[in-house]
């Protein structure tokens, strides 16, 4: 089983919408779209995990090495929605990872509004992944 993903660039942020299990199968594909994340977009990446199953402590690393890869890039990572079955164990030696109860409060947090798309917005995603979310797998 391995992820689908969203990245959609808003005002001075991106957004990174995850679905599925976040395990070791799909850990390449995270780190994948984080890439696709650092190359077209500026501001912080806000990790939208509300469509996320599960993660494993694979998955979890892979977040921490995320923030890091962002950090050295200028940028930095936030959670919302984190699974409810887990919690984010960080690795202690990285940059601090903000979480929010969902996107809606991590977009406040910036002055951003959920819903309107702002001129010029630009959204990738995962064949897996159509304009009504992602398919179930």
């Amino acid at each position: 089983m391995t992820i689908n993903w969203r990245y959609t660039v808003e005002e001075n942020l991106g957004i990174l919408s995850v679905a599925g299990y976040l395990g070791p199968d799909a850990v390449h594909r995270f780190t994948g779209a984080v890439g696709w994340a650092l190359a077209r977009g500026t501001g912080p990446v806000i990790v939208d995990l509300s469509e996320l199953r599960s993660w494993s402590a694979e998955g979890q690393v892979a977040i921490a090495e995320a923030a890091r890869r962002l950090t050295e890039a200028g940028r930095s990572l936030e959670l919302a929605a984190i699974p409810a079955a887990g919690s984010l164990v960080p690795t202690g030696d990285g940059p601090p990872i903000p979480v929010h109860l969902d996107l809606a409060a991590a977009l406040a947090a910036h002055g951003v509004g959920i819903g309107g798309r702002v001129e010029g917005h630009q959204d990738w995603h995962t064949t897996g992944w159509s304009d009504e979310g992602p398919a179930d797998e």
